[in-house]
Parts: structure tokens; C-alpha cells; sequence
């Protein structure tokens, strides 16, 4: 087990890297499935960067943390890659939310 702090937060960071250019190659996947599966979606995590940004004190806008993980500007990405949820997805998500 890593008991180096240095280390453990550069091994998270790696894990995060990899996490986000998975994410930026599986446009197939729309974030409404990952919401419906896993309960967060790339949102979430650019979220969580401004959070973690915020609370450092580092100057980070919603639209610079959504770049950061998505590998575009937001509305390119989902002009490209994003499609109309189904009735389905929608079902499967308001399931989901009530949950929370």
C-alpha cells in the first residue's frame, strides 16, 4: 500500500487522466446512461474540478472545467456527440432521482 502522500495523489491524478480520456473516446456513451449506471456523468466531474478549484482558491469558470473534461468547448461536444435522450433513458432517470 502507498503511504507516500505525494505519491497517492499522483497515482489519483494518473487514475483521473486515464479516467477522463476514456470518457473523451467513448462519445457513444451519452451521459444520461452514465447518470442511469454509475449516478454521475462527465458533468459531474467537471463539477468536481471547479469544486476542488473553488476550494483551493484557483479562478476556474463551469465553462473552463467542463473543457477541462470534456477535451472541447461544452457545446461542441454535445453538438458532435450528444443525441436526444429516449423515453427509456428519461424513464430510467427520473427512477434514478428518486432514489436521491
Amino acid at each position: 500500500m502507498v503511504t507516500d502522500d505525494k505519491t497517492r495523489v499522483e497515482l489519483e491524478a494518473a487514475v483521473y487522466r486515464r479516467l477522463v480520456a476514456h470518457l473523451r473516446e467513448r462519445t457513444d456513451v451519452q451521459n444520461i446512461d452514465l447518470m442511469n449506471l454509475a449516478g454521475f456523468c462527465r458533468n459531474c466531474l467537471s463539477n468536481w474540478m471547479k469544486d476542488a478549484a473553488d476550494a483551493k482558491g484557483v479562478p476556474m469558470s463551469k465553462d473552463e472545467s467542463r473543457e477541462i473534461v470534456y477535451g472541447m468547448p461544452y457545446d461542441e461536444w454535445r453538438a458532435k456527440h450528444q443525441k436526444e435522450a429516449t423515453g427509456a433513458q428519461q424513464a430510467a432517470f427520473e427512477k434514478a432521482s428518486q432514489k436521491h
